[in-house]
């Protein structure tokens, strides 16, 4: 399931639970979901953290070790 359809199936189980609640089974389809959405988000935010470089940190260059 790509993200969007399952954001869009997030969104309507969330508006029919305000409106008249959900099943036993709505209730557990909605938990998986959300399980799945923050895994993807978690993912991919680990994804970015991992493409992180550092690069030179030596302040004792004059201009505080900032590149232009």
């Amino acid at each position: 399931m790509d993200i969007d359809s399952l954001v869009q199936r997030i969104n309507e189980l969330a508006r029919k639970a305000k409106a008249e609640g959900l099943t036993e089974e709505e209730t557990t389809e909605r938990a998986n979901l959300r399980e799945i959405y923050l895994g993807n988000i978690r993912r991919n935010f680990r994804q970015q953290l991992e493409t992180i470089e550092f690069v030179d940190d030596d302040t004792s260059k004059g201009n505080g070790g900032l590149k232009h």
